[in-house]
């Protein structure tokens, strides 16, 4: 038999591929896809990852803000109670009516 340029017939070509080989290599591929699925699922999840650590940091940020304006709130309130305090209990500030 002269095949000319083509290859030789390969043992697989002539008897057939095994079941057992078949087999697996439908459970290769079945395992690549899921290892493909999986990759793809931690790509997503790392983003998110990403993405919730960058809100986090905003929300701290925010926090710390609020903490410094709350702080100087309360200061400057204390502030004013005590010159009302002291102005309505200055002698100079009591009016004689008469």
């Amino acid at each position: 038999m002269c095949y000319g340029r083509e290859r030789l017939p390969s043992w697989d070509d002539v008897v057939g591929t095994p079941p057992v080989e078949i087999g697996n290599r439908i459970a290769v591929e079945n395992l690549r896809d899921r290892l493909a699925e999986t990759e793809a699922r931690l790509e997503r999840a790392r983003a998110r990852e990403a993405e919730l650590s960058r809100r986090l940091d905003e929300m701290k940020k925010f926090v710390r803000v609020m903490e410094i304006l709350e702080t100087y709130l309360r200061r400057r309130y204390a502030e004013q109670q005590e010159r009302l305090l002291h102005l309505y209990s200055s002698p100079s500030s009591l009016w004689v009516f008469g």
